[in-house]
Formats: structure tokens, C-alpha cells, sequence
């Protein structure tokens, strides 16, 4: 078999592809993210999650060399465009508007989780770039409107560029464990003495607000993390989506399965008043890589400045205590450049089957992508950093 003929397997399962098969695809790529392990998307699915019945059914792809797997990435057939944080509702509707369906859709992504990582799992960059080709292959096959990649690693930028998608970008903002001169902070005072005065000010001012309260915190990692700190957790996390009308993404089982597959990517934070648990933040990690992820947070009180020092500042103290070298504050929220978050580019690929929506679509992504360079010299411009530094 030469080397670039390669067997296309569709799967509704990651059991049919093989759980450490996955695994060990993920571990050879460049980053590789906790994110797209096999126990995460399989928790998202077996947890009712991320289902048909929620607008996402699983269509993992594959593609073999034998009973060699030597690309793979995951595959959902959407029926709406919530739970992506790259938002086409504006194009789903320009469809509707003249006839045309655009639900559902083809989506290789990790449901509910913004942050960039691989996504197109490649043995090589030749089994990265036919991985792509087998996407748009398939999506033609089965009549959908277009094909979306989100929060792709650089290689994965690479091989739907050199295939003739189209990019897009966005804007998040991440935490560097590091000084003017690169080097690691030793103590959140440090950290704070890079800001400038107003900032390290601002910073002070909400955290004696918690304190002053009469909130403290204590935090518990991987298997240090009981069911009843679960349990109160899953609490919180409800809380905030019914609070803005919704019903929350993910489903208890999800997170019934990170406590028993996954507990050591898992750090929770629990804020406490009079001994009672109040509000609580989760966050991701992968000490192999000294990655911290800002995901999920909730209070069942209110405290003013709480949301900041649960998910931003007691994050970050421990960051810098544990060593690691990034945190990454998700989707959206310019309000983390005052907590020194800063501007990075993230970006998403994607194809559309009709030729007009697909000329229409690369032209607003020209306008689009000149709009994203402004914003971006504009956040650089306000950078809470100090400018005297040396």
C-alpha cells in the first residue's frame, strides 16, 4: 500500500477506534491537549451530553494504513451552533433566508471546550493533510452545507490552509508565568510589581473586598478532590446557567466521569464563609505541560469581586507556586486584560458547499480578519503591564 492510500472509517464510537489507540495518536502530536483524550470525549458523549439529542451526534473519523491508525479527529453532525464559541449564526441564517438548509453541519471540535489544541491528530504532515481532504470528502457525501474547525493548533492551521479553507480568527487572552525578562514569577507579589500602579491597585482593592467579606479558600487536586466537592460543584455550575435563562451544557454524569477517569487534569477551588462552601471554580490541567484552563466557575451567594479572585487570582497564586507556565482564561473577556490575561489569536478553518455563500463568506472574513488585527493593536495598546520594566 503506497503511502498516501489510506482507509476512511466513520465511527459513532471511540470504542470502535480503539480508546488507547486515540490516546496514543493525541500523545504524538505537537501540545497535545487533555481536552481531546478519548475519556473526555466519551464522558461528553456516554454522559448524554453531547448526543443527537442535543444537536451533536458523534461521527468520529479516522482514516488507516492497515490496522494502522495514522490520523483521527472528531466529527459532529450540528443541528444548531450553540456550545462553539466561533459564532456562523449570521451565515446559518443568509442560508435559510434564500432556501438553502445549513443544519446540520459538519463540526470537528471538542463540544463546549474553547481552547486551542490539536484537532486534526496526524502521524505525519501528510496524514494531517489527508485527514482534511477525507472531511471534505465526507461532508460532501452526505449533503451537508459546510465544514468548520475550530481552535485549531498551528499544524492543523497549516494543512486547511494548504487544502483551501478559509480562516478565521478570534481573540482569547492567557496568563504567562513570566517577567519583562522571562523570567518565572516567585510569588503573586511579584507578579503584581510587573503590573502597572493602577492595576496592582485595582487587583488589591478586589481582594480585600473578598477577604474583608469574610470568604477563604482552600482547593483540592485530582483524586484530593471528594464526591461531596464534586457534588458541590456540579451545584454552582448549574446555578450560573440557570441564572441566565439556560440549561447547562453539560450533564451530571459528565462529571462523574472526570472524577473517576480523568481526576488528575482536574484542580477546584472552593470558596468558604462561616464554613459553609459558597461559590466554586474548576479548572484544567496538565502538569506534563504546565497548562492551567479557566473552565467552569458558580456561587450560590453573592460577594462582591468574588468571580475574580475564585477564577482569576487563586488560580494564578497557584500557577505561579506550582510552576506552570500558562493559564488560559477561555472564551472571550476583555475584562481579564486587567488581571494581566493578554491578547492571543486563536483560529478556526472552514469550508462551505455553495459556491455564492462560500465567495460571500471569504469576503467577510477578509473585512473580518482586518477588524481582528485592529482590535488586537488596540488591546496590545492598553497592556497592563509596566511600560518602565526593564
Amino acid at each position: 500500500m503506497a503511502e498516501n492510500d489510506y482507509v476512511t472509517r466513520v465511527s459513532e464510537h471511540l470504542a470502535d477506534i480503539g480508546m488507547s489507540r486515540w490516546d496514543a495518536l493525541l500523545a504524538n502530536q505537537p501540545e497535545p491537549s487533555p481536552f481531546l483524550k478519548a475519556a473526555y470525549l466519551e464522558a461528553l458523549q456516554a454522559s448524554g451530553s453531547a448526543v443527537t439529542d442535543t444537536g451533536w451526534t458523534p461521527r468520529y473519523l479516522s482514516l488507516w494504513q492497515g490496522d494502522d491508525l495514522v490520523a483521527a479527529c472528531p466529527l459532529y453532525l450540528k443541528q444548531h451552533s450553540y456550545g462553539e464559541y466561533v459564532f456562523d449564526w449570521s451565515w446559518a441564517q443568509a442560508h435559510e433566508q434564500h432556501g438553502i438548509r445549513y443544519y446540520p453541519k459538519g463540526l470537528v471540535a471538542v463540544p463546549f471546550t474553547p481552547v486551542p489544541g490539536p484537532r486534526l491528530m496526524g502521524r505525519d504532515a501528510a496524514s494531517r493533510a489527508a485527514l482534511v481532504r477525507a472531511l471534505v470528502d465526507q461532508v460532501r457525501e452526505w449533503r451537508l452545507s459546510s465544514l468548520h474547525l475550530l481552535f485549531l493548533a498551528p499544524q492543523d492551521i497549516e494543512a486547511c490552509e494548504q487544502a483551501g479553507l478559509m480562516l478565521r480568527h478570534t481573540v482569547q487572552f492567557h496568563w504567562h508565568n513570566a517577567d519583562a525578562s522571562g523570567t518565572a514569577f516567585t510569588d503573586f507579589d511579584g507578579f503584581l510589581a510587573s503590573l502597572q500602579q493602577e492595576k496592582r491597585k485595582k487587583i488589591r482593592q478586589e481582594r480585600r473586598k473578598v477577604a474583608e467579606a469574610g470568604v477563604s479558600f482552600r482547593h483540592a487536586e485530582g483524586p484530593g478532590i471528594t464526591a461531596a466537592d464534586w457534588d458541590f460543584f456540579h451545584r454552582c455550575y448549574q446555578q450560573t446557567y440557570y441564572e441566565h435563562g439556560n440549561a447547562p451544557y453539560l450533564q451530571p454524569g459528565f462529571f462523574d466521569r472526570m472524577q473517576r477517569d480523568m481526576a488528575d487534569h482536574w484542580l477546584l477551588f472552593i470558596a468558604e464563609r462561616e464554613g459553609r462552601p459558597i461559590a466554586s471554580s474548576l479548572i484544567g490541567i496538565d502538569r506534563s505541560r504546565g497548562v492551567a484552563y479557566g473552565r467552569y466557575w458558580g456561587a450560590l451567594e453573592r460577594v462582591d469581586c468574588l468571580h475574580f479572585e475564585a477564577c482569576y487570582y487563586q488560580p494564578l497564586t497557584w500557577c505561579i507556586a506550582q510552576g506552570f507556565r500558562r493559564f488560559e482564561g477561555g472564551a472571550q473577556g476583555e475584562h481579564k486584560m486587567a488581571r494581566a490575561l493578554l491578547p492571543v489569536r486563536t483560529t478556526s478553518a472552514h469550508w462551505l458547499a455553495h459556491p455564492a455563500f462560500a465567495d460571500a463568506v471569504d469576503r467577510f472574513l477578509d473585512r473580518e480578519g482586518q477588524g481582528i488585527d485592529q482590535y488586537l493593536e488596540h488591546l496590545q495598546a492598553r497592556s497592563p503591564l509596566r511600560r518602565d520594566a526593564p
